[in-house]
């Protein structure tokens, strides 16, 4: 395996279970415990963890953004999941937005059969991935291109998305807690994304389970704005009453099919 190749994994871990410890790591790629402390070295210099003695923890900054390249491999399965199940309320026809997320680039994957679909997005690697569709119109905002996440920010992405109207807008977050808001790390995202909000007549979050309970630097919207939340792992009693209260419409993006009764689209959940 390559270093490059073990250190996102290591932040693929960490971002699952918040903390690592050196001779589990050692263990895991059988390399020695000194190459393991010069990953975490590394790692920690660009910001993303913090060491501690004989591991590290993941970086809690509000403005912690980790890289595209290990963000799209984190929760693989869980975004994927999530993205089939959003991509099941795109009629033929419609016009959506899709921020730059990875969560929703993997909806992008399950779009190609849909027909007459026009997609407005600020992501390049989304606009990459439906590119070579013909049944799909793919429209770039422009603007300024962010390195770590492939994205167009700035004012010339904020007046093309003004200039559209959408029937949904897709989206992710870095967080989101019952008495704050929806968060995100980077300003000129939450900016551009409290726009493309403003721009559709439906709003559908997508954020796996990690998300819940965080807050982030900028907020996006209230929670009470979305219409639809899509996530991988069954809520919490309080989450769920708090969809429910609201108006949410709560679908789950579940492993098997013993948990049909919670995977089913466009149904509410009724909590006891």
């Amino acid at each position: 395996m390559l270093a490059v190749e073990r250190r996102k994994k290591i932040m693929d871990l960490l971002y699952e279970n918040q903390s690592v410890a050196v001779p589990d790591l050692s263990r895991l790629f059988n390399i020695t415990e000194e190459t393991v402390r010069r990953d975490l070295a590394k790692l920690e210099k660009e910001g993303l963890l913090r060491r501690t003695y004989g591991g590290a923890v993941l970086s809690e900054g509000l403005h912690l953004e980790l890289p595209i390249s290990i963000r799209e491999v984190t929760n693989k399965e869980g975004k994927e999941l999530m993205g089939r199940t959003a991509a099941g309320l795109v009629e033929d026809g419609d016009t959506i937005i899709m921020d730059s997320s990875t969560t929703v680039l993997q909806m992008a994957r399950f779009l190609k059969d849909k027909k007459r679909l026009t997609v407005i997005t600020n992501g390049l690697k989304i606009a990459s991935e439906l590119a070579p569709y013909e049944n799909i119109s793919v429209i770039s905002t422009g603007g300024m291109l962010r390195s770590s996440s492939l994205s167009f920010v700035g004012h010339s992405a904020e007046r093309a998305i003004s200039n559209y109207n959408a029937d949904i807008f897709f989206m992710s977050c870095k967080g989101m807690s019952l008495d704050k808001f929806v968060t995100e790390s980077n300003e000129f995202e939450a900016e551009l994304k409290k726009i493309m909000i403003k721009a559709a007549q439906r709003i559908v979050l997508l954020a796996d389970h990690t998300k819940l309970d965080k807050v982030s630097f900028a907020t996006i919207c209230s929670i009470k704005d979305i219409d639809v939340f899509i996530t991988d792992e069954k809520l919490p009693k309080e989450w769920e009453a708090f969809m429910k209260d609201n108006d949410i419409e709560l679908l789950y993006a579940l492993k098997n099919e013993e948990t049909s009764d919670y995977n089913q689209n466009k149904t509410d959940l009724n909590v006891d």
